[in-house]
């Protein structure tokens, strides 16, 4: 990333409340089409004021560290930080180009663009770790947003000239929020009381809803496949009139689902459609919302 006088780069950058996995450094992403640089995100972690004990040290040596007492109202352990710097490595020669950038800024669409990419890093730690913990993350987890523009090795460094920090967060109805809240919070408790269990659906659902919001489109054809299997028995056994029409249209959608689940299959000579495997998902989550809406 070029650092030379007056050439700025814009980022974007959050911080979050535990480490993101990957080691500090910065990260070159390419094009998956034609290689070229699309962005640079640097990675940083950001000591706590007073370290746990083994916080740097690994599994093995918190295991053979010696128990100890602690008093019955412990402070609060102190938390690493990680900060994630997504940066346009196409660079501006003005300020007044930064500037008209940030008056003209959609503020939605470009965190979730920044988003998109660190969840691009994530992802590729996790298959490179073999770590099935490892998550992905979302800008509402974030302890902050900011944008802003730096020279080449400020902004490497996770500084700046320039920054502003976003409000981030959709804002809902009061009684709408309300409602979700208490439906969310009724559900879980009848979880947690073993009055009710998941459906197996659902959590292939939210796997394939994650997959495909972060690009991965045969990942989410493929799981969304496994979400319609277990999805029509288990609906259908519960005998719902009222969510009827919504399994009928299920049915309906499944073998188109099945088919883009075959197209995602390697060495197929077809590539799943985003358009039909996004409109079947968004099908699926709103029957499984129609049948919690009305509360327990």
């Amino acid at each position: 990333m070029p650092d030379g006088p007056q050439r700025l780069f814009l980022f974007v950058q959050c911080e979050f409340p535990w480490a993101l996995g990957p080691a500090d450094g910065r990260y070159l992403l390419r094009s998956e089409t034609d290689g070229e640089p699309e962005r640079v995100v640097v990675l940083a972690t950001l000591p706590a004021a007073r370290a746990p004990l083994g916080a740097d040290a690994g599994i093995l040596r918190r295991r053979a560290a010696r128990a100890r007492a602690v008093a019955p109202e412990p402070e609060p352990t102190p938390v690493l930080t990680a900060r994630a710097t997504i940066v346009d490595p196409v660079s501006l020669s003005a300020e007044r180009q930064a500037q008209a950038w940030l008056s003209e800024l959609d503020s939605e669409r470009e965190v979730s663009g920044a988003f998109a990419v660190l969840n691009r890093v994530l992802h590729a730690q996790r298959v490179a770790s073999a770590d099935p913990y490892a998550r992905e993350v979302s800008p509402e987890q974030a302890l902050t947003l900011r944008v802003g523009w730096g020279e080449g090795e400020q902004v490497a460094d996770g500084r700046w000239l320039h920054a502003v920090e976003l409000p981030w967060g959709k804002p809902l109805k009061r009684k709408h929020r309300r409602a979700t809240t208490l439906r969310v919070d009724e559900r879980l408790a009848r979880l947690l009381a073993a009055r009710e269990r998941p459906l197996q659906c659902e959590e292939h659902t939210l796997r394939a809803r994650l997959d495909l919001d972060q690009g991965r489109l045969a990942h989410g054809a493929a799981e969304l496949q496994l979400a319609y299997a277990m999805a029509l028995p288990e609906l259908r056994e519960e005998n719902r009139q009222d969510l009827a029409i919504r399994i009928a249209e299920l049915e309906q959608l499944r073998g188109p689902v099945s088919a883009q689940a075959r197209a995602a299959l390697p060495g197929s000579s077809k590539t799943p459609e985003e358009e039909v495997v996004r409109h079947a998902l968004e099908r699926l989550e709103a029957a499984l919302r129609a049948r919690t809406a009305a509360g327990f």
